[in-house]
């Protein structure tokens, strides 16, 4: 099954990533992609073969956010064509030019 392709090893080197490389973006993909416009802060919290959780930080409280994947994935590679499509698609619902 697609699962065990994400394995806690695996999603916790995703999540590092996303975490300390991909801050910013995770507050868009919160705001634009998870409906929580008023985020402030956010974090990857997980992930499985069909999306990504975040914990955002919304008037000083956590919120949970669950943002699906355009397709179940199969692969480790997928996740970031998958976080890039995020991050894209977030900007355009934001009006946000993205970075290059």
């Amino acid at each position: 099954m697609a699962d065990t392709v994400f394995t806690p090893d695996v999603v916790a080197q995703i999540m590092r990533h996303m975490n300390d490389d991909h801050a910013d973006d995770n507050v868009l993909i919160a705001r634009g992609l998870g409906g929580q416009p008023g985020t402030t802060e956010a974090r990857m919290s997980g992930m499985d073969a069909d999306g990504m959780d975040f914990v955002a930080i919304v008037g000083g409280a956590e919120v949970p956010v669950r943002v699906p994947f355009s397709e179940r994935l199969t692969e480790r590679r997928q996740v970031r064509g998958e976080a890039a499509r995020m991050y894209h698609e977030a900007c355009a619902v934001l009006g946000v030019t993205p970075r290059p």
